[in-house]
This record gives C-alpha cells, structure tokens and sequence, in this order.
C-alpha cells in the first residue's frame, strides 16, 4: 500500500469517526423534524382545529409514533388516548366535540416522573380560536410555529429518552394536549383526571412555539420562580446551546404549563418568540427554522438531564401572579397585536400589528409601548390580559402608548 494510500485512509477513518461523534453529540436531526412539522402543518390536516378529522389524523401520527418507540399507552382503556368533551362555537352557534390528548409513557421503574408536554391543537380553518387573519373564515391556519414545532420537540425528546440506553432515575410521561387554543382545555382535563397520580409528577417540562429562535433575541422561558433548581441549571444548559434566555418568573401564561403550576408542580416553558405570522394562515412550515428548534431540544434535554440528576424532588415555589384568571381563560376582544415577550421594561411593547384589526385602525405600529388601555395601567403583559378580559365586542377604549419617546393616546374599538 502506498504512503498516500494509507494517509487518505487514515483521514477517511478519522472522518467517519467525527461523523459519529457528531451524530451522538447532536442526538435532533434537522430531517426529523421537518418531517414531523411538514406533516402536522400540512394543508391535508387543515389546520388540526380541536375535534375535528384533521386533528384526529394528528393524534393517531403522534400516538403510533410513540407505539414506535416503545411507550406504555397512558391514556383511556389502555389506549394513547384521552378523550374529552370540548364545546366550540361556529358562526356563533355552539357545538361539542370529542377531543383528545395523546399520552405516553416511558416506565424506568421509578417513584417519581417528568412530564414532557406541548399542545398539537391549532385554530383549524378559522373558525375555532382567534385568528388574526384578516377574513379568515374557512382558511387552513397550519400553525407550523403554533405548535408542530413544539410537539415535534414531544416527539423528538419522546425518541431520544426511549432509545438512548440510559435508564434515568425518573419516568417520563410524554403528553401531546388539544384544546390549547380553547382556553388549555386539554391540559387542565388532565390535571383534573391524571391517568398518573399528580403527587408522583416532579416537574412539567412545556415547549409552545419553539420554531422561530432568533439569537438576536433569544428563547423566553417561564415559570423560572417556579422553583429555585430552574436558576441553577437553565442558564448552563442554554448557554451549551449559545442560547440567550430571557426569564419569566410567573407560572401561569398562556399555555399548558398553567394547568400543573396551578396543581403546585413546578413547571418551565420554553418558546422562541412572537412573529407577525402569529395565528394566521401564513404559519407554515418552510418558515420554521429547523436548525434552531434541534439547538432548543438540545438545550431543553439537558435542563431535563441536569433535573434527573439531582438527589431529591424539586422544590415548589409560588411564582407571585397575581392574574391568574385573566391568563387562563379566553377572550373575546383583541387589539390584534403581537406582544414582545422579550421585553423587560414597564408597558406592552409591540412586536407585530395584524391590519384590519383595532390596533391597526386606531394606528398602533409595531414598537410602540402601550402604557394604558381602557384606563387602566399596562405595567406587563398580564395587565393587558387582564382588560381583555373584561371587555366585549363593540366596546371603545382610549389606549395609550409611547412611540420614539412621545406620549400618544388613540381611541380604540373592539
């Protein structure tokens, strides 16, 4: 063999030994995940709106795909599936549906276990939800970023813990909700009717739209006050990952982490920020950026790694909202704007303006900061909630914001 010969195969070797190491060190491929997203956000399932075909046909997806990986059925009568009633209005007339969470559950023979969860529901064709499209009726919302990018990280992390050959010192139970959009329906269902006992769950692990990552911004991550160890091993694990992350003590927001902080289990929730396609028909998937939602399961993985390890039960903490009925429910006014969940100062910075909407017409624009709505002063994004919540329809306010540093007030309808 000649000296050449040998040193290219040398370097051949040598590179496909980096290969494996590569693979190993990232465990979330691109490709997966795109095809998870690809198909959960596809025109075929028009929009996976709670109880509709759509929706079922996502839910059997993501229930044979644990099967796949070897979960134990953890849902009804030893199915993945836990059904429950859910009402929904449609052009004002009111209806019921039979809706269902999917569940698995990766036994390790342990006393305690972590819950790895994400909403699959979206706002179907417009008329489940509050869209913010305009004339949106009977138009596929895909929600590729809300929330196939979440529960393709269910499916991924799901994969990885069942096939890594590590038998970790907790179970994880792996949970795809519907009803999200509703008012987190599915997740409080479960709380309320845990097919596991609620004192055996350790921590809620919650990822809700995690597709968008922009390191100019970073990942927000609540329910930081949730309990002491988050502020111990979030800020290693994203910083693996060169993540910038902006914390958000508060346990109770807009997503199914609510429903078990509101059951005294820690929780955290990770989320890569708003965009103008925010519940709107242009939520698709080749807007997803793939390469970021494997950087946020890498990151998310070992914040739950670093959670297996320690020696007890994490400690609860009350995380001090004060609006937790304004967070959990659902509204039925919006301005139409898109809050800036980066943002640490006082008001609701504007991050997105959808047209048509009262925030448009009365002239708000993105960056602007509302300080005042409806007369009531706007320190954080739950105070805005909170307004929402308590108006109709129809209603005029006068809101107050601040632009380039100048006070504005405009009137608004609802």
């Amino acid at each position: 063999m000649s000296y050449i010969n040998l040193v290219m195969k040398q370097l051949l070797f040598i590179v496909f030994l980096l290969r494996i190491s590569s693979l190993q060190a990232q465990p979330f491929q691109v490709s997966d995940l795109k095809t998870h997203i690809s198909f959960l956000a596809s025109d075929d399932l028009e929009g996976r709106g709670t109880g509709s075909l759509g929706e079922i046909r996502a839910a059997n997806y993501i229930a044979a795909l644990f099967k796949s990986y070897g979960l134990q059925p953890a849902g009804k009568d030893g199915s993945y599936f836990q059904t429950f009633e859910s009402k929904i209005s449609v052009e004002t007339i009111p209806h019921t549906v039979t809706a269902r969470n999917v569940i698995g559950f990766l036994d390790n023979g342990a006393e305690q276990t972590i819950v790895v969860g994400a909403h699959y529901d979206h706002l179907g064709k417009g008329f489940q939800g509050s869209s913010l499209s305009p004339d949106s009726k009977n138009q596929i919302h895909n929600g590729a970023d809300d929330n196939a990018s979440g529960t393709s990280g269910v499916l991924e992390l799901a994969k990885y813990y069942a096939g890594n050959g590590v038998n970790e010192k907790h179970n994880f139970l792996f949970i795809a909700f519907s009803g999200e959009e509703l008012g987190l329906i599915g997740s409080k269902y479960f709380t309320s009717m845990p097919t596991k006992p609620l004192s055996s769950l350790v921590a809620m692990i919650n990822m809700d739209m995690i597709g968008r990552l922009d390191d100019a911004k970073g990942l927000v991550v609540s329910g930081w006050g949730t309990s002491p160890l988050w502020g111990k091993i979030v800020p290693p694990a994203a910083k693996k990952y060169n993540i910038a992350v902006t914390a958000d003590s508060s346990g109770v927001g807009a997503s199914d982490h609510t429903s078990f902080y509101l059951k005294d289990i820690p929780v955290l929730q990770f989320f890569s920020g708003g965009h103008g396609d925010y519940h709107k028909i242009s939520d698709d998937a080749d807007k997803i950026n793939y390469e970021g939602v494997a950087r946020v399961l890498g990151a998310v993985a070992t914040v739950i790694n670093s959670l297996d390890a320690e020696p007890g039960k994490p400690m609860f903490t009350q995380a001090g909202n004060a609006h937790k009925a304004a967070t959990t429910s659902t509204f039925k006014v919006t301005l139409g704007v898109m809050p800036d969940y980066t943002f640490s100062g006082k008001g609701l910075r504007v991050d997105g303006v959808s047209q048509g909407r009262p925030a448009a017409v009365a002239g708000i624009q993105t960056g602007d900061i509302i300080i005042k709505l409806a007369g009531k002063d706007i320190g954080t994004i739950y105070d805005y909630m909170e307004v929402l919540g308590a108006h109709e329809k129809g209603e005029v306010v006068e809101a107050q914001y601040v632009r380039k540093g100048q006070k504005q007030t405009v009137t608004v309808r609802f």
